[in-house]
């Protein structure tokens, strides 16, 4: 089996690139295509060992030519993130970091360079009203479907493909609240949020209780209790929070 059939679960993922895919603004294709491709890595939209989608279709979904994006794809490479293969199965494939790999130094460094408590707040923001969105104006049956498939993938998903489905569930719901300028701004700022989770362990506490805090934010967002679903995302955020203020405390 070739590695870009390895992951049987992908049948959907250039689907799962839509909101963040989307052309670039004239004047700065190279930077916005960067950026991009960057968050499909940090939000785990393909998988560690997957394939990205073709250079003729990825050009298209950015709006660039093929010249500019082999030029972002060189820096990907360069930083370790993606791979080139050449033959049959070959193509550019990503080589995500492993949760927890880097440490607390690395997590450290990484603050540095961002305004934590600002990005925090802003995902809050972001995900109670996504949350609230989906409850009060309702999801119709194969927007609930995908739901529960998301927040099904995250109970079936090994440790080390935990946080890849976890992402994808909050993607799915910020997705499904009907706005796509929220959807754009939130996976800019989960793919902030990611640079940070990957340097700190997997504790399988924290994700039992992450876990049954997703199971109720869904059953609140199916229910149509709006009010439920605000206060459930927000208390998970808050473990989230408190997490990473513990890891630097």
């Amino acid at each position: 089996m070739s590695q870009a059939e390895a992951h049987p679960d992908d049948g959907t993922a250039d689907d799962r690139l839509t909101p963040v895919l989307r052309p670039v603004r004239a004047g700065n294709g190279f930077e916005e295509a960067l950026e991009q491709i960057l968050q499909v890595v940090r939000l785990g939209l393909v998988p560690d060992g997957g394939r990205l989608p073709a250079e003729r279709e990825l050009a298209g979904r950015l709006g660039i030519s093929r010249v500019t994006l082999r030029e972002v794809l060189k820096v990907l490479q360069d930083e370790g993130l993606v791979e080139s293969r050449r033959g049959r199965y070959g193509g550019t494939f990503v080589l995500a970091p492993r949760a927890g790999a880097r440490g607390e130094d690395e997590l450290r460094r990484r603050v540095e360079s961002v305004d934590l408590e600002d990005v925090l707040r802003f995902r809050e923001v972001l995900e109670v009203g996504a949350a609230g969105l989906c409850a009060a104006h309702g999801l119709p049956p194969a927007s609930a479907a995908r739901l529960r498939e998301a927040l099904a993938r995250t109970h079936e998903a090994p440790l080390t493909e935990y946080r890849r489905h976890d992402t994808l569930l909050h993607l799915t719901l910020a997705e499904l609240c009907g706005s796509p300028s929220l959807t754009a701004q939130y996976a800019a700022v989960r793919a902030q949020l990611n640079e940070l989770l990957d340097c700190i362990p997997l504790l399988v506490r924290n994700l039992e209780h992450s876990q049954r805090q997703h199971v109720a934010l869904v059953e609140a967002v199916l229910a149509g209790d709006a009010g439920g679903a605000r206060e459930a995302m927000r208390e998970h955020c808050a473990g989230t929070a408190a997490l990473l203020r513990g890891f630097l405390a």
